[in-house]
């Protein structure tokens, strides 16, 4: 099993050596500022459990990311961004072979994860780029907002009898991660977890004296500065290395490497806010609204576009076919929906729908820059935000079954017939960002913290860069990115009227319809006798005169 802990600094901070002290089993570090961290663990087939080892021997690739909820500013290289929640991309060894996940999905991450199997839960995502190679065949996606089970089974399969130690404290550390990633292939046979405490508070709680687990496992300890680097596809780093074991002091080192991922320039410092408009109905209407005066893209060369990446429970749904509207899309500042996967049934309701939901690619149409002369940049710094609007439809949703009260229960005052009309919904936000072509030749595969295999980058192709965009973050309380709606349901209670009351709305319309029918055939007749009486009496006349 092997170790790989690295400290990200801001930009423009100072290290030394003496910031890194070694022991025989570990390192500490201390610095002045909290630094961002990522720790990996990378361990083969036979050190897993029996359990995992049968899954995975069926399996091509699989890929598990999990997202907080949490606002937390990210800082180079760890910028990318996936909306919150459990997501899962995997490819079956043969494409013929059923290889269910639910199971082991359900005992690892949650009991109530709605996975039946993975042909019917499960989505295939498009493939639009067919030489981006990080394009997984299955997809799936469930709102998790805390890895309490998770952190569980991982205590019981890999610390087993340990409450004290570098084991657990790992454990119980990543309550508090940015995400966490999973990830398997075949070829290499091992099993590759990552975890992020972007800076801030969260990342206080990973800041342990990095440790080995156990003898014969290797630990390298990063302590990272991001350098300004030569060319605007790279990312530079400077600082010291060492790894535990092996060197006597750390090295120095100072390296660049191309990204996929960017953060935006100091030129731009964009952030968005969404909302959904009052009252939601049946149809939210989601806006996602970014400062005018930012929203200039990263590179200049024509290249960019804005996009949203939205993944939507079951209950939501986009309708593709509405937004083949060109005045639509242009009433709401989007440009054109690419890509749309998972359940699309516009009819049917929540309780029949098996899929997870639907994950969607829209670019939005921003505006135009003006001139860039003094006027015009204070007008657009007091101009309104611009807003993009995502129109959604609510799938028909039953209301919650009350729990049987208890005999020993005390009878209290009677329910509010109108609270069982409405319940919350709560929606991941999007992410945002800029979608950028870069040179050709650039090797993204050698950056040392690449992240691929986020379901929204396999919809590009391999050559594309994405520079993210922000949350806009609230100095005074947590920042939740999830939107949570109230939103009417069907009481099961008057399942029946509705029905009734249906059929007897289809066949007074039915009847109305035959009518309105019946009465313009017999006005029509009426008025063919009175025009051939005219037409005869007016020939009778033409006869008599000659």
């Amino acid at each position: 099993m092997k170790q790989r802990i690295t400290y990200l600094l801001p930009e423009g901070s100072t290290l030394t050596p003496d910031d890194i002290v070694l022991s025989e089993n570990g390192v500490n570090v201390s610095t002045a500022e909290p630094p961002a961290i990522e720790k990996r663990v990378t361990a083969g087939l036979s050190e897993l459990p029996t359990e995992l080892r049968d899954v995975f021997h069926n399996i091509h690739e699989l890929h598990i990311r999990y997202a907080s909820r949490v606002n937390c500013a990210g800082s180079s290289p760890l910028v990318s961004r996936l909306p919150p929640g459990l997501h899962v991309f995997f490819t079956p060894r043969r494409s013929d072979s059923e290889v269910n996940l639910c199971p082991i999905l359900h005992t690892i991450f949650s009991p109530t994860l709605r996975c039946h199997t993975t042909s019917t839960s499960f989505s295939s995502p498009p493939i639009l780029s067919e030489r981006f190679a990080h394009t997984s065949s299955l997809q799936y996606f469930h709102r998790l907002p805390k890895l309490l089970h998770f952190q569980a089974w991982l205590a019981r399969t890999f610390c087993p009898g340990v409450f004290r130690g570098p084991c657990p404290n790992e454990v119980a550390s990543l309550s508090y991660a940015s995400y966490i990633d999973i990830d398997f292939d075949a070829i290499s046979h091992a099993v590759t977890l990552t975890a992020v405490w972007r800076q801030g508070i969260t990342a206080q709680a990973a800041r342990t004296p990095a440790r080995l687990w156990r003898e014969g496992d290797g630990l390298e300890v990063g302590l990272l500065v991001p350098e300004q680097p030569e060319e605007p596809e790279e990312l530079k780093l400077g600082g010291f290395l060492t790894v535990v074991g092996e060197d006597e002091e750390p090295g120095g080192t100072l390296f660049s490497f191309p990204s996929r991922h960017h953060p935006l320039p100091p030129s731009t410092p964009a952030t968005f806010k969404t909302s959904f408009q009052q009252p939601t109905g049946l149809h939210p209407k989601l806006d996602i609204s970014l400062p005018r005066q930012y929203l200039a893209p990263p590179k200049d060369d024509g290249s960019c576009a804005l996009h949203a990446y939205l993944t939507l429970p079951s209950a939501l749904f986009l309708d593709r076919y509405q937004l083949d509207d060109a005045a639509l899309l242009a009433e709401h500042n989007l440009k054109a929906l690419r890509s749309l996967s998972g359940e699309q049934d516009l009819e049917a309701p929540d309780w029949v729908v098996e899929r997870w939901g639907s994950a969607a690619l829209i670019e939005l149409a921003s505006p135009p820059l003006p001139s860039t002369n003094r006027t015009t940049l204070t007008d657009r710094r007091e101009a309104p935000d611009w807003t993009a609007t995502i129109p959604l439809h609510l799938r028909y949703l039953q209301a919650p079954t009350p729990p049987i009260p208890s005999p020993t229960t005390r009878a209290g005052p009677k329910n509010n017939s109108n609270s069982r009309s409405y319940i919350d919904l709560t929606i991941p936000n999007p992410i945002l960002f800029w979608a950028c072509t870069a040179q050709e030749g650039l090797k993204m595969g050698t950056n040392p913290f690449d992240r691929v295999n986020l379901g929204y980058d396999g919809l590009f192709g391999p050559k594309t860069m994405f520079y993210h965009v922000p949350p806009a973050t609230d100095s005074t309380t947590t920042m939740i990115l999830e939107e949570t709606i109230s939103v009417p349901v069907l009481d099961a209670r008057w399942g029946a009227c509705v029905q009734v009351g249906t059929l007897v709305a289809v066949v007074v319309g039915f009847a109305w319809v035959c009518l309105g029918l019946f009465r313009g055939r017999g006005r029509g007749k009426g008025r063919g006798g009175e025009k051939s009486r005219r037409v005869r009496d007016v020939s009778e006349a033409s006869v008599k005169k000659d």
